[in-house]
C-alpha cells in the first residue's frame, strides 16, 4: 500500500505540522557559509536567494539550524534567471550533513534538466531522475510550482504541482536518516529563487 501525502488524509497525534518560515525574519535558518549571507533574505513573505541579475560564483545555501528525519515539506517556489548567464538551478537538501562550507545529501532538483530529480549531492550524484510525462504539462517555468518532499524509513517520494516525480528506496543503510534541510542557489549563473508558504509535519 503506498503512501499519501498529507493533505490527503486525516494527521495521526504522532505528526505535528509546524511553519518553518515566518514570512518576516531568517529566524530558525542560517547561511552555511557566513561570507554568503550577502545572497540569502527575507522580504514580502519570501525567502529569497540571488537576484537574477548577479552572477552567483559557487553553490550557496541556506539551511536550517534543527535537523529532521522523517517528514513531508512543503513549500511554494519560484526560479527565475536568464540562461545565457548560465547555470539557472535550485534545490531543496534533506536529510544533509554540513562538511565545512560543503552540504552533503539528498536534494530535490529544481530547473530544466533536473525538475523533480533525486539527486545525492556532494556523495553519489543523481540518485533517480524525476518523471515529468504528466508533472512537465503543469509546471511552470518562471512561475510558482508546488513541491512536496516526503520521506519516511527509507522511502522518499517527491512532488511538484501534486503530481509524483520521484519514488526512491534508499538501499544503503549508512546514509544518515536525519538532517538539515536547506535551500540551495546553484553557481555558475545569475539565478534567483524565491520560497514561501514553508511547512514541515514531522513523523515520530
Amino acid at each position: 500500500m503506498g503512501f499519501k501525502p498529507v493533505y490527503a488524509q486525516q494527521l495521526k497525534e504522532s505528526e505535528k505540522t509546524i511553519t518553518l518560515f515566518d514570512g518576516k525574519t531568517l529566524n530558525g535558518w542560517k547561511p552555511l557559509n557566513p561570507a554568503d549571507a550577502k545572497y540569502w533574505q527575507a522580504k514580502d513573505s519570501l525567502i529569497i536567494g540571488g537576484d537574477g541579475i548577479s552572477n552567483v560564483p559557487q553553490n550557496t545555501y541556506l539551511q536550517t539550524t534543527d535537523e529532521y528525519g522523517d517528514f513531508e515539506f512543503r513549500c511554494l517556489f519560484r526560479l527565475s534567471g536568464d540562461a545565457a548567464t548560465g547555470f539557472i538551478n535550485s534545490g531543496i537538501q534533506y536529510r544533509s550533513k554540513v562538511a565545512g562550507n560543503d552540504i552533503v545529501g539528498y536534494q530535490a532538483d529544481i530547473g530544466d534538466g533536473h525538475w523533480g530529480d533525486i539527486y545525492d549531492e556532494h556523495r553519489r550524484g543523481l540518485l533517480l531522475p524525476g518523471d515529468l510525462r504528466i508533472a512537465w504539462r503543469i509546471l511552470k517555468r518562471g512561475g510558482w510550482n508546488s513541491y512536496i518532499v516526503r520521506v519516511q524509513g527509507n522511502r522518499h517520494e517527491l512532488y511538484i504541482n501534486g503530481v509524483k516525480t520521484c519514488d526512491y528506496v534508499e538501499t544503503d543503510m549508512t546514509v544518515p536518516v536525519k538532517g538539515v534541510i536547506a535551500f540551495q542557489l546553484h553557481g555558475g549563473g545569475a539565478a534567483k529563487i524565491e520560497i514561501r508558504d514553508v511547512t514541515i509535519t514531522t513523523f515520530d
